[in-house]
């Protein structure tokens, strides 16, 4: 039987596993090569945090997801299958490690966290976005 996600350790595991998924994508990997390139030792650890924060409530996260896409948006336009795509690799990397309440608040989160992200930048594109 699978553990839930508890620790620092497990968000680590959790990420590195979804982002070497991710890398290898032909339909989002190209968006994290153009933006990351291959130097991830500035990325891994914000996203360490940031879920560390969402899923643990570990305070530390102090970023703002919605304004970097937004701005990575003006460069490679972020398409609705390109977040459905995330949500399908991470969703499956969840699975693949975790079961627990945890593992399914992860899922939904990153669900809503998507719905969002997606909202403001149509919004942002339409310069209606009110940061």
């Amino acid at each position: 039987m699978q553990k839930d996600i508890q620790s620092r350790q497990d968000i680590e595991l959790l990420v590195d596993t979804f982002y070497d998924v991710v890398k290898k994508d032909n339909v989002i990997g190209f968006i994290f090569h153009d933006i990351i390139g291959n130097d991830w030792s500035h990325h891994l650890p914000v996203m360490y945090q940031f879920w560390e924060t969402v899923l643990l409530g570990k305070a530390g996260y102090s970023g703002n997801p919605v304004q970097k896409h937004i701005a990575i948006d003006k460069n490679i336009k972020l398409l609705p299958e390109h977040f459905d795509r995330w949500q399908s690799i991470w969703n499956s990397t969840v699975d693949s490690l975790y079961a627990g309440a945890v593992a399914e608040d992860a899922k939904k989160k990153a669900a809503t966290m998507i719905q969002l992200m997606s909202m403001k930048i149509d919004m942002a594109r339409d310069n209606k976005f009110i940061s």
